[in-house]
């Protein structure tokens, strides 16, 4: 296992395109096409995955065993064969959480130094 998968897989280095891969798959099995949706819905649209970064952020996170992939999708009458459906693991979950906490943290220390009121503020005009 490369330094970087060993990092990750302690919950710390994931990117932020592999952090919210791993959100959107927290509450469904999902295909790529519905990852890069999820993706889209939950940044508000800030982030738009393309398929060279969805799949390659895929591909280290199964590296990373975050996530496996699964036989069957959702709903096997809407299924198409070359579709993938991926699911978060156990570890992909504890990972998932451990980048929150440090997130969470960053905006505290944010907050305290009256960095975030003023980001949040300028947002919609940057959009």
């Amino acid at each position: 296992m490369s330094k970087r998968a060993m990092k990750a897989h302690k919950g710390a280095g994931i990117t932020p395109v592999e952090f919210h891969i791993l959100l959107a798959l927290v509450d469904a099995d999902r295909h790529g096409y519905a990852i890069m949706q999820q993706v889209a819905l939950d940044s508000g649209g800030a982030i738009g995955l393309g398929p060279g970064t969805l799949y390659g952020a895929l591909a280290r996170l199964l590296d990373y065993g975050f996530i496996r992939e699964v036989e069957s999708g959702v709903d096997a009458a809407l299924d198409d064969s070359r579709r993938r459906y991926y699911r978060l693991t156990a570890a992909g979950r504890t990972a998932a959480g451990a980048e929150a906490t440090r997130l969470a943290a960053v905006v505290k220390v944010a907050r305290a130094r009256q960095l975030a009121a003023v980001a949040h503020e300028a947002l919609p005009h940057e959009i």
